[in-house]
């Protein structure tokens, strides 16, 4: 018993250098590509990695705990994010290709959004000035159009200036007031609607495969033309 014993401190004691080795290259690796790679600060429709992770779909918030920070969700490999369980590899990459989209400013609707509380925000229709003359309307005053605009809880716009106000991309009007677009859901009264933080509310969907995928398309293409010739016989 105590020969096992000692031959096996004795082999933890041989590997211990090389297990240390391996996390401190780890490290160095991970600060090295941090100091590199541009990371996005949150925005306050996605404070977080959860939120992230469940914006863009695809059941991959259920990976979320597995991503120790906000940084390190945007410096990490795609070999690290697989140690860490991130599977299959059309998961990675499609996590990859989203925080790429983030990085660089390309967010779904909401993303930009400055006025959200509990993940709920809210938009607004108002009248900004227009150049030019443009006659009023039954539903429009003269010298303006309409657009919608992102506003705190309950609140309005008209407390900033018009060159202040940043239209919401993705979302438009219909009618006199009605706010349309994906995942909007219209508040009472009619002339604001909010968007809330949900699972899938930026994903993009897959396309639906015909014949399977790329690599059996020709096999079963095939196949089917031989029944038909036999058929047809």
């Amino acid at each position: 018993m105590n020969v096992k014993s000692t031959q096996l401190r004795s082999i933890l004691s041989f590997l211990l250098p090389f297990a240390q080795f391996r996390i401190a290259s780890q490290t160095r690796h991970l600060q090295t590509r941090a100091s590199s790679v541009r990371v996005p600060r949150p925005t306050p429709f996605v404070p977080d990695v959860p939120t992230f992770f469940t914006l863009i779909g695809r059941n991959l918030s259920q990976h979320a705990s597995k991503i120790p920070s906000w940084k390190a969700l945007f410096i990490l490999s795609s070999a690290q994010l697989k140690e860490l369980g991130i599977e299959p590899p059309r998961s990675r990459r499609y996590l990859l290709r989203w925080r790429e989209k983030f990085r660089n400013g390309q967010y779904g609707v909401g993303g930009d959004f400055q006025y959200v509380e509990n993940g709920e925000a809210q938009v607004r229709v108002v009248e900004v000035p227009v150049s030019g003359n443009t006659p009023a309307t039954a539903t429009l005053s003269q010298g303006k159009r309409k657009i919608v605009v992102n506003v705190a809880a309950g609140g309005s716009a008209l407390d900033k200036p018009a060159e202040q106000l940043v239209p919401v991309k993705g979302l438009c009007i219909k009618g006199a007031q009605t706010i349309v677009g994906p995942h909007v859901q219209p508040l009472e009264g009619g002339k604001a609607a909010k968007i809330v933080v949900k699972e899938g509310l930026w994903e993009d969907r897959r396309g639906h495969k015909i014949d399977g995928g790329e690599r059996r398309q020709a096999e079963v293409r095939a196949k089917r033309r031989g029944e038909e010739r036999r058929a047809a016989r």
